[in-house]
């Protein structure tokens, strides 16, 4: 098991009407599917998770912003936290087990 927690955000509401409104293609992100899976520091309860995240959810908001749309003039300012919290669906796992035998990399490093 790892010393890392797990949070999956998936498109909430307030995200798909955002990336709805930026062409009329018709295609906009969907709650099912695959989404990005973010390690975070283990923590005890949901109450401290949450804590963990708010402490670093603009990276992740970040994140989830550039994997619609590049252009940052189009995404929302003053983004906050309680803002995050009402755009996403914030689904956390507290065990992470690695199943590979070999070491983890990140690819951005190298």
């Amino acid at each position: 098991m790892l010393n890392r927690g797990a949070v999956i955000i998936r498109p909430g509401q307030n995200y798909i009407d955002w990336a709805a409104g930026l062409d009329d293609s018709g295609i906009v992100p969907t709650v099912e599917g695959e989404h990005t899976v973010y390690l975070i520091p283990e923590y005890d309860d949901d109450l401290h998770a949450m804590e963990i995240l708010s402490q670093g959810y603009e990276g992740i908001f970040e994140m989830e912003l550039a994997g619609w749309h590049l252009d940052e003039s189009r995404w929302p300012k003053n983004r906050t936290f309680a803002m995050f919290r009402e755009w996403f669906v914030i689904e956390l796992h507290s065990v992470v087990e690695d199943f590979c035998d070999y070491p983890v990399v990140d690819d951005e490093s190298l």
